[in-house]
């Protein structure tokens, strides 16, 4: 269970830190239920009352310091996401999304990366779907390795993409 002040994953919204846990009290909501009541850290102004047992949606804490130097350290050698049907790719991506697993979002960032340059290259534009992923897996995972490093965004952000450079992707 996380207490106040804790920061998660909560799902796909990405980072949210725990202002509160207990029962809501609201005429609508039932008295023997605990909730969570979230901010999300890069959304300001929101909120999420999240029950603390809720198994559909994934709650997990965000990675250690140690945990988010070691997979920067490993993006060389974290496989991209190769779907050839085209069809079948944006069920991929929402399975990896939906999993809010690091390694799954380098994944997507590794993949969307290799098949923009492939294809700024051959002259064509980068897909809809390749950029609406590739914001998505950036967005939740800089957002926790910011968090996790107390690094800004376009710091995490620019030594990832050196890594995926150095990578020779």
């Amino acid at each position: 269970m996380f207490q106040v002040g804790d920061f998660m994953i909560y799902g796909n919204k990405g980072v949210c830190k725990v202002e509160n846990v207990g029962i809501l009290d609201s005429a609508d909501m039932p008295k023997d239920t605990v909730y969570y009541t979230l901010f999300p850290y890069f959304l300001k102004g929101s909120k999420i009352y999240s029950p603390v047992d809720n198994d559909k949606v994934n709650m997990r804490p965000i990675i250690t310091k140690e945990d988010a130097m070691k997979l920067i350290d490993d993006i060389k050698s974290i496989n991209s996401l190769w779907v050839s049907d085209e069809k079948n790719r944006e069920f991929a991506y929402k399975e990896a999304v939906k999993k809010s697993d690091c390694r799954e979002l380098i994944r997507i960032i590794k993949t969307i990366y290799i098949r923009k340059q492939s294809r700024l290259i051959d002259g064509k534009k980068v897909s809809s779907l390749d950029t609406k992923y590739y914001k998505l897996a950036e967005e939740n995972f800089y957002g926790e390795l910011s968090v996790s490093l107390g690094m800004g965004i376009d710091a995490v952000r620019e030594i990832v993409l050196t890594r995926l450079k150095q990578s020779g992707t």
